[in-house]
């Protein structure tokens, strides 16, 4: 069987932070499926704060990558990004004309940082080269302003500015909604129609490399065989999670993260698959004296970088329950636990390492066995604040959160001796659920 991969080529920048350029559209390449190949254009130093220094590859040795790419493996679409003097942008014009694939062209002209990207002297070259030879290009509002010569204060305005940049000779033009209006919606201009994909402004959102990675989507798409439309919309939905799901290290602009499209997904069905198996071997032990009046139950979370919710919490639905002298238990399933997703929840602001914790009946021997080889702290619901106790389901992360302070970290057990219609209970917590099982084994001893 022969079996057909998919390649998009990114004409474009290196960026030492790992945020933007031909990094994160490998990423996003990879994101896809589709096999990344690059023609490096410059070599920036920069990071999340600023570019501290940009050196331009010779005109020919980009204008030789390209070639050498499409020569050999052949090229489904590609996509530029920074083009910085008028040689490049002469060289990777000409290399291009020699192919037939869909181009994606991101106007790359100034960082987050402010730095330009594209000299003054090679805008002319660019939209006298570059734009005549797009199917999309990607401007944000700053640079179909100065594409267009048109100020851009409204979603009309935009709209303007798309009619004029395709008039440049552009078979489709997005004017990207990140500076218009209060929303994020994406103006696509294609064959004489406009379409809107809404979006979101995203709170605490990591935004280096948006650009990068969603023309980069767009190119992934159109290469699989998506028509514009359907590859941009499939682009606006990628660079939302990329932007939501960001990655958080720098002190300036954080990087968008191109591998949440399949990062979050793999990491559900881990988190699935390990619970199942962790239940299947809870339910083959002798468990029954254990298992609380309330029942007994396990949750396991996402890494907290994926993270928002209880959503993002797996858990068994309907809880381990006692029939007679035998354990019965429902299915493995995200949000199923409100109790221990949230105790876990407040665990992981003290300690994101630890994602997986259970409940067991309380019982004086058992909590005497834990304080030999765990650590252990509790808490007094009799010392619930009023104000907490109104506030529907706030008692179990305010109680987590003091038997944390008591111990100066987050201990193996907790427990409680419950109070007037509260069941006492201990709660072990571990690092994933390998680890949780260990430890109840050791309990269970």
């Amino acid at each position: 069987m022969v079996i057909k991969m998919n390649k998009a080529l990114t004409i474009a920048g290196s960026d030492s932070g790992g945020g933007a350029g031909i990094e994160a559209d490998l990423k996003t390449f990879a994101a896809f499926g589709v096999h990344g190949m690059v023609a490096i254009t410059s070599v920036t130093a920069q990071n999340t704060v600023s570019v501290e220094g940009i050196h331009d590859l010779p005109a020919q040795m980009v204008k030789k990558q390209i070639e050498c790419v499409a020569e050999d493996m052949g090229i489904d679409a590609a996509k530029t990004g920074m083009l910085s003097n008028s040689s490049i942008i002469k060289a990777v014009s000409s290399a291009i004309q020699k192919y037939d694939f869909p181009v994606v062209v991101d106007p790359v002209m100034i960082a987050k940082s402010g730095a330009y990207l594209l000299r003054e002297d090679a805008i002319d070259a660019f939209i006298e080269h570059i734009v005549p030879l797009a199917t999309v290009i990607t401007p944000n509002r700053h640079e179909a302003e100065r594409l267009s010569g048109i100020k851009i204060r409204s979603r009309e305005d935009a709209k303007k500015a798309a009619r004029k940049i395709e008039k440049l000779g552009a078979e489709a033009v997005i004017v990207k909604g990140g500076h218009i209006g209060r929303d994020a919606t994406d103006l696509l201009y294609y064959r004489k129609k406009f379409y809107e994909f809404k979006g979101r402004r995203i709170k605490d959102g990591c935004t280096h490399g948006t650009g990068c990675s969603f023309s980069a989507a767009i190119a992934a798409n159109l290469a699989k065989g998506y028509d514009i439309v359907e590859a941009t919309e499939i682009a606006k939905k990628f660079i939302t999670m990329a932007i939501e799901y960001g990655v958080k290290v720098g002190h300036g602009h954080c990087p968008v993260n191109p591998t949440a499209w399949v990062g979050k997904d793999a990491e559900r069905w881990r988190v699935y698959k390990g619970l199942e198996e962790m239940l299947q071997q809870l339910m083959e032990m002798n468990i029954v004296d254990y298992i609380p009046e309330v029942g007994m139950n396990i949750a396991y979370a996402l890494p907290e970088w994926y993270l928002k919710g209880e959503e993002d919490v797996a858990a068994v639905e309907g809880r381990i329950v006692r029939a007679g002298r035998k354990a019965m238990a429902g299915k493995v399933k995200f949000g199923a636990s409100r109790h221990l997703a949230r105790a876990l929840l407040k665990v992981m602001e003290f300690d994101g390492a630890i994602r997986a914790v259970m409940n067991i009946k309380f019982d004086e021997k058992i909590l005497a066995r834990a304080k030999k080889i765990f650590s252990v702290s509790f808490y007094d619901r009799r010392e619930e604040p009023e104000e907490v106790k109104r506030k529907e389901g706030a008692t179990i992360p305010w109680g987590v959160e003091q038997a944390i302070k008591r111990v100066g970290r987050v201990p193996d057990v907790i427990y409680h001796r419950g109070d007037i219609g509260k069941e006492p209970m201990i709660l072990i917590f571990a690092r994933d659920v390998n680890e949780l099982l260990q430890k109840f084994k050791k309990l269970k001893k």
